[in-house]
């Protein structure tokens, strides 16, 4: 007991956040502890979840009890011990050290195991930011890892939700799109076919008298990068051809089976987005068992089909698609877990801007929801995203900046 008149002193206590093995690094340079000390101690600070389906249960069991042994775990469904040769799910949670000391001993391990080693490596690296993250369009290189970049969006329609009409003819849409990049646009997508809900596609033709001469005359006039937002293989084909380096797909190379070969052989990036049903449909009472779960199942199989077309992997984009056969909670959800999506190793695209998710929680038009927007933005990139695409690009360009300066990004490649 202290003596009689004297003040107990209190002890100073607070949580620290730890993202990464970079914020473990910037609290233990507080303590000064020797090169030993931070290879020792920096994996044990940082803390994974990582979910694994279609696991052999034989593999299953192994997987458990080995994440055990070294204080982990590895949560399963009570069936898994049945051992019926059915396939099962699980996560797995431990310190980046845990993980790093599994793995080198699954590499031996049967049932598929040495692997499954390999994938969780491969993620664990993303997670962890290492490697270079640089994403090529046209002229420029963009190293995502030290700046978000900003996609204006031009739409060459009459009906789209948001600005539906404004720059609908060429002379509009030239201008709009030069004054995005001018106030800061890191690429211009370009569309002629509106995808709102309740929208049918229009004929190739039309799109195609839309579209076509607007890139022709911005890609002569300024050298951001532009992206053609389309379904239609002829159409990327003319827009490549005039100017466009890159192409942004909503319906991820499933609605034209030549999107793909014409991708390939033009060796531009492209956006595969996920949408649940068309934009026709897509809003009549979407369901999920398991949100990120599907979203992230259906675009690592469209990868996979990008790959084997011939698509390199680092020139592939991936958009979850905000409001394409969501609801407002969905959407919510999305942005909340983006980083699920950082961790399948390809630049994340989040298009939340004046989107109706934003309408309802604010209650208010297409038009007035800049600061709605700027809250979607700001946290989509606190939560991974690497690319926004936003409809008023020197407002949402500024929010960026802030935002990359609060989660310790900064500059970028030179054009």
């Amino acid at each position: 007991m202290p003596p009689e008149g004297t003040v107990r002193s209190r002890f100073k206590v607070r949580a620290l956040t730890v993202r990464s093995l970079e914020d473990a690094r910037r609290h233990l340079d507080r303590l000064a502890p020797s090169q030993e000390g931070y290879a020792i101690m920096l994996p044990k600070m940082v803390h994974h979840l990582v979910a694994v389906e279609g696991l052999d249960a034989r593999a299953a069991n192994i997987l458990k009890q080995n994440m055990l042994s070294l204080g982990g775990e590895v949560s399963l469904p009570r069936e898994v011990f049945k051992f019926d040769g059915s396939t099962t799910s699980c996560i797995i949670s431990g310190t980046r050290r845990q993980f790093r000391d599994l793995l080198g001993k699954l590499v031996n391990q049967p049932f598929g195991l040495r692997r499954l080693a390999g994938e969780i490596e491969g993620l664990l690296r993303e997670l962890d930011g290492e490697g270079v993250r640089v994403l090529r369009i046209g002229s420029r290189s963009y190293d995502l890892s030290r700046r978000t970049l900003i996609m204006g969006i031009v739409n060459v329609t009459p009906d789209s939700f948001s600005d539906g009409g404004l720059f609908f003819d060429r002379d509009s849409a030239v201008r709009e799109a030069l004054r995005q990049a001018e106030e800061g646009a890191d690429i211009l997508d370009i569309g002629g076919e509106s995808t709102r809900p309740g929208s049918d596609f229009i004929p190739l033709d039309e799109e195609l008298r839309r579209v076509i001469p607007v890139v022709e005359e911005v890609a002569s006039r300024t050298d951001v990068p532009i992206s053609v937002d389309t379904t239609k293989s002829e159409v990327a084909r003319r827009a490549l051809r005039a100017g466009a380096s890159m192409v942004n797909d909503i319906g991820a190379m499933r609605l034209d089976p030549e999107m793909a070969e014409v991708v390939a052989e033009a060796g531009v990036p492209v956006c595969l987005m996920h949408m649940q049903g068309l934009p026709k449909d897509m809003q009549e009472n979407p369901h999920y068992e398991d949100l990120m779960g599907e979203i992230s199942s259906f675009l690592l199989e469209r990868v996979e089909e990008a790959e084997k077309a011939g698509i390199d992997r680092s020139r592939i984009i991936l958009d979850p698609g905000i409001g394409f056969g969501k609801t407002l909670e969905h959407n919510l959800e999305i942005i909340r877990r983006l980083g699920e999506l950082r961790s399948l190793g390809h630049p994340v695209l989040l298009g939340p801007s004046r989107k109706s998710f934003i309408g309802r929680i604010l209650d208010l038009p297409a038009g007035e929801r800049l600061e709605g927007t700027a809250a979607a933005v700001a946290l989509g990139i606190a939560c991974g995203a690497d690319i926004l695409r936003v409809h008023d690009v020197r407002e949402m360009a500024r929010v960026a900046r802030v935002a990359d300066a609060v989660w310790g990004k900064g500059g970028s490649l030179s054009p």
